[in-house]
């Protein structure tokens, strides 16, 4: 930006040296804004002030953060962070915890920590609130942990809450079976004991998501995804779908739904406007709900957060869920992971990592 900081020395505990030592460091740190909206190369690097945390927060000096589908809208133009966020883009990071605001409880100097963060991931350092924080799973790398929040958060949310509440024995169809969402989604509820079936763009991507753990994969350049769930479901259905389609996929997601079945809807890549059959909805008795997670408040992010850390985290411990990690960027090079991204031809997470790489 072209704005001109004032830099003089703060003192700031260091995530590199025991907890009671301190150094000296710049107020500024290298970030990536959004010069204005438009392509990739929008994305330029700049110095901006260190956030400070507030009683509630911790600053947290990043290591890794992810990339998703909202920091592409929001580079367009299309997805303004809520009032009070960083302009930054970024929704997701790992790191360790460098400052603490003064009523945190549960979070000290020098956690590793990954979080959940309403803009700012794309820097050197981000201030959080600490109920959007969670502990790094003890065999998890940073990068591995900066895929995390994001996906889990908004799977675990639109699957297992928000009056959708998937059972083991029930079944899920995935939309965007390779994408970020799709590959925590496959691995969470096959963990959690439920049929999955998705969708993908090619025959390479839907093994990719066999061997995640979909029991049926669906290439829907090739077939109908309704016809092919009520042929494996002896003409029942899928008791839930998690969609970011849309569009023409709308009336087909309800068609392919079980009696009482959910439709969950979290993005609309094709489209927001639809035509559907309000009968199929009352024949069914289906529910249509869906979210947003970025204008959440702290609270309910936090409730998100809680039930992750009891029900999902023991299995990350174990290895039993990871997140697929397609391919890494420096962060100063931000617009070549949002080239990436919108390609398309990517499993699983494009993750960007900055110069503080601790062991």
């Amino acid at each position: 930006s072209s704005s001109v900081f004032h830099t003089r020395k703060i003192t700031i505990s260091s995530p590199l040296s025991p907890p009671h030592k301190t150094r000296k460091m710049s107020e500024t740190m290298k970030a990536i804004e959004i010069r204005q909206p438009g392509p990739p190369s929008s994305l330029q690097s700049t110095d901006v002030q260190i956030p400070h945390p507030n009683p509630n927060q911790i600053l947290i000096r990043v290591v890794a953060a992810g990339v998703n589908r909202p920091d592409i809208a929001q580079r367009q133009g299309n997805y303004a962070p809520p009032p009070g966020a960083s302009p930054l883009p970024g929704l997701e990071v790992s790191g360790i915890v460098s400052l603490v605001g003064e009523d945190v409880k549960d979070f000290k100097i020098g956690d590793k920590v990954c979080a959940l963060v309403n803009g700012g991931g794309y820097a050197e350092f981000v201030a959080v609130e600490s109920t959007q924080c969670l502990p790094i799973p003890s065999s998890f790398s940073f990068v591995e942990a900066a895929a995390l929040p994001e996906t889990f958060f908004t799977c675990y949310y639109n699957i297992y809450m928000n009056n959708v509440n998937l059972q083991p024995g029930q079944s899920l169809l995935v939309h965007g079976g390779a994408s970020g969402i799709g590959t925590t989604a496959i691995q969470l509820a096959s963990a959690l004991g439920s049929r999955v079936f998705v969708t993908a763009g090619s025959d390479e991507k839907v093994e990719a998501c066999k061997k995640l753990g979909a029991d049926v994969g669906i290439n829907y350049r090739k077939e109908d995804f309704a016809k092919v769930v009520k042929e494996k479901t002896d003409g029942k259905g899928v008791d839930v779908i998690l969609d970011m389609v849309g569009g023409s996929y709308t009336q087909k997601n309800l068609e392919a739904l079980a009696h009482k079945g959910r439709l969950s809807q979290i993005a609309t890549l094709e489209g927001a406007e639809v035509k559907i059959d309000l009968k199929t909805i009352m024949m069914k008795r289906l529910i249509v709900t869906g979210s947003t997670l970025r204008p959440r408040t702290p609270q309910e992010k936090g409730e998100i957060a809680s039930n992750l850390r009891k029900t999902v985290w023991p299995l990350l411990e174990e290895r039993k869920i990871v997140p697929v990690i397609h391919k890494q960027f420096h962060f100063l090079k931000a617009c070549d992971a949002h080239t990436a991204l919108e390609e398309g031809s990517h499993v699983g997470k494009i993750v960007l990592t900055t110069d503080f790489q601790p062991k």
